[in-house]
């Protein structure tokens, strides 16, 4: 809700700004490009997969992916049924809990995942690491940290799943 008097940006605050919003809307069509045109993935597709790999049994169930990526349970759920599709994931019910389902990463998807996870790891320190010191990583940890932590405070209403997705750990 807009105040009566709004405190405006300072200059530094505008160039700031303009800066994160650029990284913001760039950064994810950089990674998307990359991805797409070296492993036939897209950005949320790769993130998926990746965050099943980072699993021992490579198992997640559909609303704990739905915050790892930040994407609603629907669209989770469709991604989902497209990489079962193409032979990359699996959809099992939960064993614990018949309530949910899970994505079991083939093996077919670890090796997608393997042979992709190298460029893109490339372009993210191309883009993001490689123009930092030590001193600029830390200051982009920082500042990212704060920025995550002020979006945890928000009261506007966010969907569920990044709700979930910046509350801090336990």
């Amino acid at each position: 809700m807009a105040t009566e008097d709004p405190t405006w940006l300072t200059a530094d605050e505008m160039r700031a700004w303009r800066a994160l919003h650029a990284v913001a809307v760039v950064l994810p069509v950089a990674l998307e490009v990359q991805l797409q045109r070296d492993a036939q993935l897209s950005h949320l597709e790769y993130y998926a997969l990746a965050g099943l790999s980072d699993r021992s049994d490579r198992t997640l169930r559909l609303s704990d992916l739905a915050i790892l990526t930040g994407a609603e349970l629907s669209r989770i759920s469709h991604l989902i049924a497209r990489l079962e599709k193409r032979g990359l994931v699996l959809r099992r019910p939960d064993p614990d809990d018949a309530r949910y389902t899970n994505a079991v990463l083939t093996e077919q998807g670890w090796e997608k995942v393997k042979l992709a996870a190298p460029a893109h790891v490339a372009t993210v320190r191309k883009l993001l690491f490689d123009g930092l010191d030590a001193a600029g990583l830390r200051d982009l940890q920082n500042v990212a940290d704060r920025i995550v932590a002020a979006l945890g405070t928000t009261d506007l209403p966010l969907p569920p799943t990044i709700r979930k997705a910046i509350r801090p750990p336990e």
